[in-house]
């Protein structure tokens, strides 16, 4: 019998690579955004070279009550969600003072409150069943405070923390949950974040989203909690756990501005 998964934020970038990934593997696939008509296009692509089933929910997961429409709509369709990839997410870049409040409140409900509600919501499924996976998006952000996109790091440092305290609550359960943490790759983020011109990404080959979603599906399979992609940020991300938080915080902004 076929898996499904459920995909957040899949209509582009890691998520869209994650589907793929996941549809040649003929799993069959819950695909959730607000663009409709990306979802369509790829569930068009999807079907036509794997032989899956492949649903579309249009979804605003910046909506207090969107995770439980989610559920509510497959529940009434009788379809099981062995595996909850909650990818959606996006940043916003500038000097907080400057920053934008309507979309970092929307940030703070897609980022952090849909994925902990959608995890809420379909984790006692898969503890009932004794097995389950979830794969949580968060960054090489997490590890560290980021000025100049201070609320975005944030809320992926809140991610990294609550996949590591449920993965160890979820022990001996028959349940895993992964948090994957890329560094910068190469899709939309950058642009839809306003940070495309910062040292951080100017001049820099970028992974591709296909790389980090190969690389999400490989250590999810394997039940890994923390999974940082690429060697170098795995480094980074090391000497930042050790160094004092100033002088990482100040590193960081560095990165974080744009050259003169």
């Amino acid at each position: 019998m076929q898996e499904t998964v459920l995909i957040t934020g899949a209509s582009s970038g890691i998520g869209r690579e994650l589907a793929k990934v996941f549809g040649k593997k003929q799993y069959n696939l819950v695909l959730v955004s607000r663009n409709e008509a990306k979802l369509n296009s790829l569930k068009t692509e999807l079907e036509t070279q794997e032989n899956i089933q492949i649903i579309v929910i249009a979804k605003d997961l910046s909506k207090s009550n969107a995770a439980t429409e989610i559920c509510e709509e497959l529940t009434k369709k009788n379809i099981i969600i062995d595996i909850l990839i909650n990818n959606a997410g996006f940043g916003e870049y500038g000097l907080f003072t400057d920053t934008n409040w309507q979309k970092e409140e929307q940030m703070i409900w897609v980022n952090i409150l849909a994925l902990t509600h959608l995890t809420k919501l379909f984790l006692p499924g898969m503890i009932a069943r004794k097995t389950g996976k979830i794969l949580n998006l968060a960054s090489t952000a997490a590890f560290q405070p980021g000025p100049l996109m201070a609320v975005y790091y944030a809320t992926k440092a809140y991610v990294l923390s609550f996949s590591c305290a449920i993965a160890n609550e979820l022990e001996n359960t028959g349940v895993t949950v992964t948090v994957l943490c890329p560094g910068p790759t190469a899709s939309e983020f950058q642009a839809i974040s306003g940070m495309g011109q910062s040292k951080i990404i100017q001049g820099k080959k970028l992974p591709t989203s296909a790389d980090v979603a190969q690389f999400g599906y490989d250590v999810l399979q394997h039940g890994r909690t923390v999974a940082i992609h690429g060697f170098t940020n795995k480094l980074l991300t090391f000497f930042a756990q050790l160094m004092p938080r100033k002088p990482v915080t100040q590193f960081v902004r560095f990165l974080q501005e744009r050259p003169e």
